[in-house]
């Protein structure tokens, strides 16, 4: 099983839900979280706890006719306060997701990883993204374009399988993950190739599980299976891959804008490997990426939506 849209992730919440989805919001006075957290709740997709300074975010709702009474209020003025106030929401069970707001990264990031009260698994913390591209006909996701710098050979071997596994819980069976890298041969003079072909091994023998990894491949070889022809090579990968593990944060950030701004793409992304997905979006993410971030946290739970993507 695969997704051509984020439209079809919102449907099949709706079909699957019982309950609607519930974010913590970190230091909500932001303007754009809010418009987020306004929309979610009016098609459906998720309510909120607003962790904030109680006035500003009045203030702030009152100038976009946002009805705070539709959200549980708790109120905290100091921004590092409100991440630690936003994660014990998660620990106590109050809600599904983290969403940071008007925090910055580093200070929303210690809350999450605080050793006593922080969200931490044992597993590292990665990004996820997905993109919807127009004219292709699957979701794209990529892996880790977002948190980890120049991940370790280990530390690659945990972002695929966090990836994979959060694939595995969303419906894809055996999903097909392409290591990426400028070509198809394992050079030593090209280190990422010599990790790419050490990946494919792990998954071979059972390190990494829940999934076909091939690599090193490059990005053509991935997406187009008359380039696999072309190109002699045979594999179950190829042309078909859901999943890309880039060898650097730059790699998969470059990538991932060309998808946007020169593929016209929509980008949903998560954090994963803490307690509970985490919704950590760009301040250039449009509402339409922050609701398809929403629902990409949504999807492995139980939660109840019916309603368009895309604001009106």
């Amino acid at each position: 099983m695969g997704y051509k849209c984020f439209q079809e992730i919102l449907d099949i919440i709706h079909q699957q839900a019982s309950k609607k989805f519930t974010i913590s919001v970190a230091s909500a006075c932001d303007g754009e979280v809010l418009e987020t957290v306004k929309y979610a709740d009016e098609i459906g997709l998720a309510s909120a706890i607003l962790v904030g300074d109680k006035k500003e975010l009045e203030k702030m709702a009152g100038e976009r006719n946002i009805h705070l009474d539709r959200f549980q209020v708790i109120d905290e003025p100091d921004p590092i306060k409100a991440s630690m106030e936003a994660v014990r929401q998660i620990r106590a069970g109050n809600a599904n997701c983290l969403m940071k707001g008007m925090v910055n990264t580093s200070d929303f990031m210690r809350a999450v990883l605080d050793k006593i009260e922080g969200l931490r698994t044992g597993r590292v913390l990665s990004h996820l993204a997905s993109f919807e591209v127009p004219g292709f006909e699957r979701l794209i996701f990529i892996t880790d374009g977002g948190l980890n710098i120049h991940p370790s050979l280990e530390e690659k071997k945990e972002i695929l399988q966090n990836a994979v596994d959060y694939l595995i819980r969303i419906g894809y069976q055996m999903p097909k993950v392409a290591v990426l890298s400028a070509n198809e041969a394992v050079n030593p003079k090209q280190p990422v190739t010599m990790e790419a072909a050490a990946l494919k091994q792990m998954a071979e023998h059972g390190e990494i599980t829940g999934a076909l990894v091939d690599g090193p491949m490059s990005l053509d070889l991935a997406l187009d299976q008359e380039a696999a022809v072309h190109k002699k090579i045979v594999s179950p990968v190829a042309g078909q891959a859901d999943l890309f593990l880039v060898p650097t944060i730059e790699v998969g950030n470059i990538l991932g804008k060309s998808l946007i701004y020169c593929g016209k793409a929509v980008m949903a992304g998560i954090i994963l490997g803490a307690q509970v997905p985490i919704i950590l979006t760009s301040r250039a993410a449009t509402m339409e990426m922050k609701i398809a971030s929403l629902a990409l946290a949504a999807l492995p739970g139980t939660q109840s939506t019916k309603a368009s993507f895309k604001p009106q």
